[in-house]
Order: C-alpha cells, then structure tokens, then sequence
C-alpha cells in the first residue's frame, strides 16, 4: 500500500470517527422503540448501554487522544434467549440502522478450523472489511455478530458445508478456538476477498476495537443447569421447572449464564465465555408483545402490500389474536407470525395480485376456522 492510499484511508477513518452520532444509551433505547422493536427491556437498556460505550470509547481514543490503559476495554456480549426472541434483530437496529457503524452478522455453523474444510474464521473480517468499503481503520471499530452462536457446543455442531464429513472439527472446539484469537486484541491478516485460493491478498485487521456479540438459543441449557445443580427428577415426579429444558421459549434467568461453568458443561471453552464482558438473557415474548409486533411490524406491511395492488385487506381481530396464539402455541416467537398470517391469506392473495380492477379481501373467523374472503371489482 503506498502512502497516499494509507493517508486518504486514515482520513475517511477520522471524517467516520467524528460523524459517529453520541447518542445517550436512553435515546438509543428510545430510538429502538421507534423503529417497532418490542420488549425486551432490560436486554435492550444492555446493548444501548454497551453501544453507547463503544462509541464514547472510539471517540476518545482516535480523537481525544487518551491513552488506551487509562479507558474502559471494549466489550463482547452474549446474548442467549429462544428463538424468535429479537436477539440478531435488535443487534441490526441498534448498529446498522441507528449508530451507522459497519456491521455484520454471520451465521458461525459455516466455519471451520483453519486448515479443515470450511470457510477459514479469518473471512469474518472479510466481511466486516466490505462493511467498512474496504477501510481497515473503518473496519477495525465495527460490529460483529456472532449468529447461531450455541451451535458450536462441543458435540452439538451441525455445520453443514461442502465436503462435510471430510473434516476433524466435528466438536466445533476448534472453530472455538479460532474464535478465541478473534476476540482478543490482536492484528489479523485478513484476506481481501471470500476465496479459498493462495493467491489472494491480504491486509491487516486489528480486533482491539472490534466488538463482538454471539447470538444464541441455547436449546437444552436449562437441563444442563439441572443436572449440575441435581434438581433434574425422573418418571412421574418430574415437576414443572423440570419440564423447562423441553420447551423452546424457555427464560434464562441471570444467575444461571453467569455461572461459567454451566457453559463448560454445554460443550463451550471456558476461556472463550469468560472473554464475553456480559451474558445477556433475553425473555420469551409473551402474549402483549407478540401483538404489537403483529400489528406494528407484520399487519401494517401487508396491508400497505396489498394497497399496492390496489385491494383492501382487513383482518379481523378475532384473526390477530388467533395467529398469536398459535405462535404461542407453536413456541416460534416473532418469527413465525409472519408465516401464520401467510398462511390464511395466501389463497386469497393468489386470485387479487396483478388484478387492476382492485377489490376486498377480509380475513375472519367462524365455526370452521379463520378464512379469507375475497370481492373483486369488475
């Protein structure tokens, strides 16, 4: 790199660094309710805190010249919570959409241990570089995240790639491993493009300011936790809290993913969760939220859709509380109300998309289950 590409890099990293917006972790908490994220309280006051500080702490290295012994170090967070819980969505909101810092979100069942088949752990910052067009200054404060972090539990990696059973990292301790080296404040050589070939150039990532966060269900903590603690019982005598490790929306309570060792137990490097700053548990969504996000995020842009097709759609509320409770039911959080409204009015959407002469479609419920009318103009 000559010296021109590295003083025009250096100069969009301080022109980035200053328009970084210094919002109070309350305004981002605020910020995030007005974008139609729900619930989730507490873990959404944790990760605004955590931006917050992120931002406060790039600022005060790279353009208040403070000494980086005399700040806070930076900070990598786990989240854990059932699926459909909000946990990658919120993490896109909050860096991506409001703090406008590069941002990528990877799903880490696709990596291997370097050598293994796979993608190579370095091509994380591979993405993160083309986050930051190509700016390794830029790159070098962004965010990653972490996806489908639990499944590298040891014994529990369901990574599948081409080539799968060809490699020796079936436990996923080795991709941990890598992963270890990521996480600490290092200089990565980072290749430049997504390739397996040799011939590919690199250039240098360091990790000191790059925040991780790993995402994660976590199916089967909750019993991991009762064996350790010898409250699990067998046959009929099970009781209620025993039942948890069956359910998917199960609520991880605090005490339990600070305990490093219930992690050990589920198959992680105990040295890799003590380099996460905080644990953060996110909650099952209940009833009220899912509803809200039904009717902020799900109903209003379905309706806009068929607007555009010029057809009305009215759904009844009989219906809304229906698909509510059947993602309830069904233990798929925010995710699968989408899907469950999909469903009662595809027929209907079938026959009124690409119709010119407009019309009504309503979907209700009777005796017979939620259906979907349709009048069309002629």
């Amino acid at each position: 790199m000559n010296l021109a590409q590295q003083t025009n890099e250096l100069q969009q990293f301080t022109h980035f660094v200053q328009a970084l917006p210094v919002v109070t972790p309350n305004e981002v908490f605020q910020a995030l309710g007005c974008l139609g994220y729900r619930g989730q309280d507490a873990a959404r006051r944790a990760l605004s805190l955590m931006a917050y500080r992120h931002i406060r702490r790039i600022k005060r290295l790279y353009l208040e010249g403070m000494h980086r012994a005399d700040i806070m170090p930076k900070g990598n967070y786990l989240c854990i919570g059932p699926t459909g819980c909000g946990k990658t969505h919120l993490v896109e909101l909050l860096f991506r959409d409001i703090l406008k810092l590069p941002t990528v979100i990877v799903d880490v069942t696709t990596y291997s241990e370097t050598g293994y088949v796979g993608q190579d752990t370095n091509q994380i910052l591979t993405r993160l570089l083309h986050a930051a067009d190509d700016n390794p200054l830029i790159a070098s404060i962004g965010i990653v995240c972490l996806d489908e972090f639990d499944k590298l539990a040891s014994g529990q990696n369901n990574a599948m790639f081409a080539g799968a059973g060809t490699t020796k990292d079936v436990t996923g301790l080795g991709v941990q491993r890598e992963l270890l080296k990521l996480l600490e404040s290092v200089d990565v050589s980072v290749p430049l493009e997504l390739s397996h070939s040799s011939t590919v150039s690199h250039v240098m990532v360091s990790t000191a300011d790059v925040a991780f966060i790993a995402c994660g269900a976590f199916s089967g903590f909750q019993k991991v936790v009762q064996q350790r603690s010898g409250n699990e019982h067998v046959g009929f005598g099970r009781s209620a809290e025993s039942r948890q490790d069956h359910k998917i929306a199960a609520t991880f309570q605090q005490d339990q993913v600070d305990n490093v060792a219930n992690f050990q137990a589920y198959g992680f490097l105990p040295e890799l969760i003590a380099r996460f700053t905080r644990v953060v548990p996110f909650e099952a969504l209940d009833r009220a939220t899912l509803r809200a996000i039904l009717n902020d995020s799900v109903v209003t842009k379905m309706v806009r859709e068929f607007h555009d097709e010029s057809m009305e759609l009215v759904i009844d509320e009989e219906v809304l509380d229906q698909i509510v409770t059947e993602s309830l039911k069904r233990e798929t959080g925010a995710r699968g109300l989408t899907a469950n409204l999909i469903r009662h009015v595809e027929d209907a959407a079938f026959f009124a998309f690409g119709r010119q002469s407009g019309g009504r479609v309503r979907v209700q419920q009777d005796s017979n289950g939620v259906k979907a009318t349709y009048d069309f103009l002629t």
